[in-house]
C-alpha cells in the first residue's frame, strides 16, 4: 500500500498534463477532473489516474489539490462555484494554486478556505510545457515552513527548481515581478528591432552586438535570435496571457500606491498587440505588432 498523498489535479492542459503525468509516474495516486480536451485526460487515465466529473468530487478524493488554470476567474470558479472545492472542503486539505493570479484574489481565497481549516498555497510556475513534460518546471512557493516541507516531495515530482518565496502570498508576488521584468525585456526588444528596421540599421548587426554584451539574455534570443530565423514561436507564451499577467502586476503596484511607469507602458504595449488581433499568438509576435504600427518589415520572409 502506498503512503504517498493522494493528489487531485484540475487543468490537465499544456502545463497541467505534464505535471499530472510526472505525479502519476512517480507513484502518487492521482485524480483528475474532466478537461475540454479529452486527449490529455485519456492519456492520464491510461497511465493510472482516475477521472471524476466535478471539483467537489476531486477534493473528496484527494489530500492535496493542484490547480493549473489560466488565472483568477478560473480559480474562483473552481473554489467557489457550483460543486466547487469549498463545498467539499475538509480540515487538513491543501490546495496548491500553480496559476498566475492577482494577489488580492489569492488572499481572499486563502482566508475563505482557512475558515474550513484548508490551507491554500500559491505556487506559480515558470518555464514551458516542454519542461512540464520533463518534470523540470520552476516554482515559487508562498507557504509557512511546515506546509512547504510537507509539499516539497510533491513539488519535486514535477519541478527542477523549488524556491520558498516566503509566507503565503509571496509566491504570486514573486511571479508577477518576474513576469513584469520578462515582458519588459520582450517589449523593449520588439521596439528596438522596429527602430533598427525603420532607420535602415542592420538587425543582424544589432543582434550581433547585443549577443556579445551584457544586454544579452535568454529572452532576447528567444525573441530576436529566433526571429532572424523566421521563427516567432521561440517563447511559447501567448500575448493574451502576458497581458493578463501585466494587468495583475499593475493592479498590485497600484494597490500599494507604487508608481509603475514602466509596468504600465509594458502592459499597454501588450494591450495594443491584442487590439491588433495578435492575442492568441506567442509573445515574439510583438514584433508583428511593431510591423503593423510602423509599416516596416522586420521578420525575414521568403
Amino acid at each position: 500500500m502506498t503512503t504517498k498523498q493522494r493528489i487531485g489535479l484540475v487543468g490537465a492542459g499544456l502545463m497541467g498534463h505534464g505535471i499530472a503525468k510526472n505525479l502519476v509516474e512517480k507513484g502518487f495516486p492521482l485524480v483528475v477532473r474532466a478537461h475540454r480536451n479529452r486527449a490529455p485526460i485519456d492519456d492520464l487515465v491510461r497511465r493510472g489516474a482516475r477521472e471524476v466529473a466535478s471539483n467537489a468530487d476531486l477534493a473528496r478524493g484527494a489530500d492535496i489539490v493542484v490547480l493549473c488554470v489560466t488565472g483568477a476567474p478560473q480559480v474562483e470558479e473552481i473554489v467557489f462555484g457550483t460543486d466547487g472545492i469549498l463545498s467539499a472542503a475538509r480540515a487538513g486539505l491543501i490546495v496548491v494554486d500553480t496559476s498566475t493570479c492577482e494577489p488580492s484574489m489569492t488572499t481572499r481565497t486563502r482566508e475563505a478556505l482557512a475558515k474550513r481549516e484548508v490551507r491554500f498555497v500559491d505556487a506559480p510556475l515558470a518555464r514551458t510545457p516542454v519542461e512540464a513534460e520533463q518534470g523540470r518546471l520552476n516554482t515559487m512557493v508562498g507557504a509557512d515552513d511546515a506546509t512547504f516541507a510537507e509539499l516539497r516531495p510533491v513539488l519535486a515530482a514535477y519541478c527542477e527548481n523549488i524556491v520558498h518565496a516566503g509566507p503565503p502570498g509571496h509566491g504570486i508576488i514573486l511571479k508577477l515581478i518576474n513576469n513584469f521584468i520578462a515582458q519588459a525585456i520582450c517589449t523593449a526588444t520588439a521596439e528596438g528591432l522596429a527602430a533598427a528596421a525603420k532607420s535602415g540599421l542592420s538587425i543582424r548587426k544589432l543582434h550581433e552586438v547585443i549577443s556579445a554584451g551584457a544586454v544579452n539574455s535568454g529572452l532576447f534570443q528567444m525573441v530576436a535570435g529566433r526571429m532572424l530565423e523566421g521563427d516567432l514561436a521561440g517563447l511559447k507564451f501567448s500575448i493574451a496571457n502576458a497581458t493578463k499577467d501585466l494587468r495583475y502586476y499593475t493592479h498590485f503596484t497600484e494597490q500599494m500606491m507604487l508608481p509603475s511607469v514602466v509596468g504600465e507602458a509594458v502592459h499597454q504595449s501588450l494591450v495594443t498587440a491584442n487590439a491588433l488581433g495578435l492575442g492568441e499568438k506567442f509573445v515574439p509576435s510583438l514584433i508583428e505588432a511593431q510591423e503593423k504600427i510602423t509599416g516596416v518589415a522586420i521578420v525575414p520572409r521568403a
